[in-house]
């Protein structure tokens, strides 16, 4: 087992949602669903309790946990896309599944975890400081989905 994994609270439905992050992420898996023993607070014995999965590379654990905890923008996941075609295909799984858009290149799945869909060419044009990331910043802000050309277009001035 690995030291340190991320656990994600869901009402109920956290295979459904790890199979669709497998399903749309690379380096995305579901490995193993492990059902209540019995009775508890917010389900019955038998149902899936916990469901472990990998996004991108990263150790995960969905908890079935009931409609006590929502999730917040205070946690997402950021995937770094190399293209426009890459930023529009996550981007487009999350918000058409039920999601929704949010600002500056981020949305949230219609389980209400965020994620942050991040062209490299925007972390590269902030990267640089001074003029190039205040153009680039100031063309991100208005965005929903990062448009990479726009950003491109910034960086040059």
């Amino acid at each position: 087992m690995t030291k340190n994994t991320i656990c994600l609270w869901f009402d109920h439905d956290a295979e459904e949602a790890a199979r669709f992050y497998a399903d749309t992420f690379p380096q995305s898996s579901v490995s193993a669903v492990h059902r209540a023993p019995a009775d508890y607070p917010n389900g019955k014995a038998g149902d899936v309790l916990t469901v472990e999965f990998t996004v991108v590379g990263v150790p995960c654990l969905g908890l079935n946990g009931g409609p006590v905890f929502k999730h917040s923008e205070a946690f997402s996941f950021q995937i770094a896309t190399k293209d426009q075609d890459e930023t529009d295909r996550y981007w487009n799984a999350i918000v058409g599944n039920g999601g929704e858009e949010s600002q500056c290149g981020w949305c949230r799945d219609k389980w209400g975890l965020s994620w942050q869909i991040t062209p490299r060419a925007l972390t590269d044009a902030l990267a640089k400081g001074g003029d190039v990331a205040k153009r680039a910043f100031a063309a991100m802000m208005p965005m929903q989905k990062i448009d990479v050309a726009a950003i491109e277009a910034a960086v040059r001035g």
